[in-house]
């Protein structure tokens, strides 16, 4: 996935235009990597799904 993408979908997830971004596990990797580097890192939730996918949303307060 090229990072303008992912950086395109955090802006939207912080925002508030998107409530969820479905991430398939092909993919969660390279993604979870721009995240943990991010300031705001911690106002992110990642549920995991059975499949090996996430759901990630952000969180208003960080999570602890």
């Amino acid at each position: 996935m090229e990072k303008e993408l992912i950086t395109e979908m955090i802006e939207k997830l912080r925002s508030g235009q998107i409530n969820e971004w479905y991430v398939h596990k092909d993919e969660f990797l390279e993604i979870r990597a721009v995240i943990v580097s991010l300031d705001d890192f911690k106002h992110f939730r990642g549920i995991a799904q059975r499949s090996g996918d996430v759901i990630y949303q952000y969180l208003q307060e960080p999570r602890s």
